[in-house]
């Protein structure tokens, strides 16, 4: 593969996702990455608007070219928690080489696929690399919790025009074409407090709620309904929690479970079959409610796209062997962003990483993250000048 116009050496790369790691954006605080995007951007001439959200959080719009196509950026600007220090090798908030593998919270999900498809595109523009054709950043907060920024790039038409995009989440070298939906739901079952050697005087909160967990767990995960790509929905419960004494009859419990979802058996289904099991409950006497508290849809493309053939190429020549696609089971920004675009539309989910998000010692590589950078640079370059 030819050598890419880069603007940047691999230090310079690297001290850039070191700064990024440093920001604590967990589940808020993505308006800092945000100022800090925005300062290394217009250090190289590049405009950008801040969408405000509140007082930390905001998305990130940057754009170079003019006219058609449009390449779509997106990636998000925070992190989920670090969990147990003491059981990270390092810290989780000071980017670390150890063997070259780069340690800390969010180098793989996903601030080294985001300072990639950043550095890429400052690249690009610095060595006037488009001949046409317009390249948007889309940088977003809160998807790791209800996906607010990406609803909010979406409702204010940012993806209105854009014909291909890439999403810059951990794959590695494969391609996500499709990913499953998730649910966020909430049960609450009301009850009748009293002593637990009257029973009969009270009503037990927590019983309903077993008997409806069971029925669920049975009903939605051993469906026959399957997709070719991303198998079968799972229903799991997550949290259960009923009761603050040993010898009194509960008067609340809470469950919480998460669903994901496939195009067979969708988000609005799930729902029915969920309301119509409570409404079997309470007609039994309990009082139970449900809560759906996110529900993002489960996106399918067929990835047939001249976009996607093209990826798969650069991608096989910068590291040697083939770039197959895949479907992804962790929800990303695409279930709002492209949710009306159909299964033709050109989705690339393809970026630096690898399986550790979310755990402690997440990590990504760092000769994975370097070449991340020229392979977007050949990337973009090459599919808006076609």
């Amino acid at each position: 593969m030819d050598t890419v116009k880069n603007s940047f050496t691999d230090d310079e790369e690297l001290k850039i996702l070191q700064d990024l790691i440093a920001i604590h954006s967990v589940n808020d605080h993505e308006m800092e990455v945000a100022r800090y995007l925005q300062k290394l951007l217009k250090k190289h001439d590049i405009s950008t608007k801040i969408l405000r959200f509140s007082e930390t959080r905001g998305d990130l719009i940057a754009e170079i070219g003019s006219g058609k196509p449009v390449l779509g950026l997106s990636g998000h600007m925070d992190v989920v928690a670090a969990g147990d220090l003491s059981q990270w090798k390092t810290d989780p908030f000071i980017l670390t080489n150890i063997d070259g593998k780069l340690y800390g919270r969010g180098a793989t999900d996903m601030k080294a696929g985001l300072a990639a498809m950043v550095l890429a595109m400052i690249s690009i523009h610095d060595h006037h690399l488009l001949k046409h054709g317009t390249l948007r950043l889309m940088a977003s907060f809160g998807e790791e919790i209800g996906e607010q920024g990406s609803k909010l790039l979406k409702n204010k038409g940012y993806m209105r025009d854009v014909d291909a995009l890439l999403i810059g989440e951990p794959t590695g070298y494969q391609i996500a074409i499709a990913h499953k939906g998730s649910m966020d739901v909430r049960f609450t079952s009301h009850g009748i407090e009293t002593h637990s050697s009257r029973p009969q005087n009270g009503y037990n909160a927590i019983n309903p709620l077993m008997k409806l967990l069971i029925e669920a767990n049975r009903f939605f995960n051993h469906s026959s309904k399957t997709n070719s790509q991303l198998g079968k929905l799972t229903f799991s419960t997550t949290i259960f929690n009923g009761g603050d004494q040993v010898n009194s009859i509960p008067a609340l419990a809470q469950a919480e479970a998460n669903i994901r979802t496939i195009p067979e058996f969708n988000n609005a289904e799930v729902e029915k079959n969920l309301k119509e099991m409570i409404a079997k409950q309470n007609k039994a006497g309990a009082k139970v409610d449900l809560d759906v508290y996110m529900s993002e849809p489960s996106i399918e493309t067929n990835g047939q796209s001249k976009f996607i053939k093209l990826a798969q190429k650069i991608g096989a020549e910068f590291v040697g062997k083939a770039i197959p696609t895949f479907a992804l089971n962790p929800v990303t920004d695409a279930s709002n962003l492209i949710i009306d675009k159909g299964p033709d539309f050109p989705l690339a989910i393809f970026g630096p990483g690898n399986d550790t998000p979310h755990q402690v010692n997440e990590y990504v590589d760092q000769e994975m993250y370097l070449k991340f950078i020229d392979i977007y640079i050949a990337l973009f370059t090459a599919y808006l000048n076609n």
